[in-house]
């Protein structure tokens, strides 16, 4: 039972209308996608080589299918052509299977195939910013990295490469009817892209952890994710043969959507979502290389003006999760995450092509963005920078 200043408070929690773990799920995919529609977009990698069985298990069960390939983070632009793709195909269902970004192209494409209108017409800070008024068409979201977790998310983030931004469709509807999340998939991956995937799920399970946005149903999540990050992700990155690590991996993955949608991030992904506009780095590299230096100045801010605050504690627990250790403090998990990027060997953010003359123009826009109001206390102008300038 819980008394006086303990109370829990109110939360809502959503997610996609169906969930389905576990090795050879995918093919759970076609009839469920038949009982959905008849003729699929299928959202693919640069190749169709991975969704070729999903593709010839669509037919035996009667579903038509045409495919749209995303070779790169999904733009504005790359997502109106694939709507008008749909369109001209006559597509009344859409099945992505790939990484995050095709992942977001599919969750574009059926919720504007309902909805009509551009991209710019419902996009936040960039776009007009208009809400969806009809629910997205059937979507069946099957991840093939262990990163992102928008099989579970309700945003779907685009680049404007003329803003240099990346910026979220968002609403409820734009959670997928269906989510397959077969660790199978992963098996392949290589290093550098488990590393990186890998890491985004790691900093996706740490910011709702220690974000102001925290309630007990993604507290659990979030803290078994970690537990499981911690023991695996340098083990599928070493020897990605290993079943149990990749198995791990995508569940901390799947935590770690479910975890991001319902009690928001931080400035770790403040940032990361402002530089993946104006850097050609993959997304959880730019997570990993922020995630240490942002812990370190959140923690010292709460020390300095909040220093009997929740999150002081939380990056406490933060750092059991992480190191295994009853005793441990958030200091410990910020040298715990540091040592591990080190093995996973990420680079700096000059290497991408960073430079302190991008500051201003970053902590500008990092500023207003959508993930800055999870970060667990307020960050100033000055500490923004101390930020950046460690990643650098």
């Amino acid at each position: 039972m819980l008394h006086g200043s303990n109370q829990i408070a109110s939360f809502e929690f959503s997610t996609a209308g169906r969930v389905i773990f576990g090795a050879g799920t995918l093919g759970k995919a076609a009839p469920a996608a038949a009982a959905m529609g008849r003729r699929a977009l299928v959202v693919t990698g640069s190749t169709t080589g991975r969704a070729a069985p999903l593709l010839d298990s669509l037919a035996v069960h009667g579903v038509q299918s045409v495919t749209f390939a995303v070779d790169r983070e999904p733009t504005t632009h790359l997502v109106s052509a694939a709507v008008a793709r749909a369109r001209a195909d006559g597509c009344d269902l859409v099945i992505g299977i790939g990484g995050g970004s095709v992942l977001d192209t599919g969750k574009a494409v059926a919720i504007l195939l309902t909805n009509g209108g551009e991209p710019l017409d419902y996009l936040e800070v960039i776009g007009r910013g208009q809400p969806f008024t009809q629910p997205a068409a059937p979507y069946v979201a099957v991840p093939t990295t262990a990163g992102t977790g928008t099989e579970v998310t309700r945003n779907a983030v685009l680049a404007s490469p003329e803003h240099r931004v990346k910026v979220s469709l968002r609403g409820h509807w734009l959670l997928p009817r269906l989510a397959i999340v077969d660790p199978e998939l992963t098996f392949s991956l290589p290093p550098a892209v488990t590393a990186s995937t890998g890491l985004d799920a790691l900093t996706q399970l740490i910011e709702p952890y220690v974000s102001v946005r925290a309630n007990p149903l993604t507290d659990a999540l979030c803290l078994s994710g970690m537990r499981r990050a911690a023991r695996s992700l340098q083990r599928a990155f070493e020897r990605g043969e290993d079943t149990a690590a990749r198995e791990d991996m995508s569940l901390a993955s799947l935590f770690a959507g479910l975890a991001l949608a319902n009690a928001k991030l931080g400035a770790v992904h403040g940032f990361a979502g402002v530089l993946g506009g104006m850097l050609h780095a993959p997304h959880g590299a730019i997570c990993g290389r922020l995630l240490p230096h942002a812990m370190v100045v959140n923690v010292r801010a709460l020390h300095e003006r909040s220093p009997g605050s929740d999150g002081l504690r939380r990056h406490d627990e933060v750092a059991r999760a992480l190191t295994g250790r009853s005793d441990a403090v958030a200091d410990d998990g910020v040298a715990w995450v540091q040592e591990l990027c080190g093995v996973l060997g990420v680079p700096t953010l000059a290497s991408y092509g960073l430079t302190r003359d991008d500051f201003g123009d970053a902590i500008e826009k990092t500023a207003i963005s959508s993930s800055m109001k999870g970060n667990p206390i307020a960050l100033s102008e000055d500490e923004m920078r101390e930020i950046l300038t460690l990643a650098l």
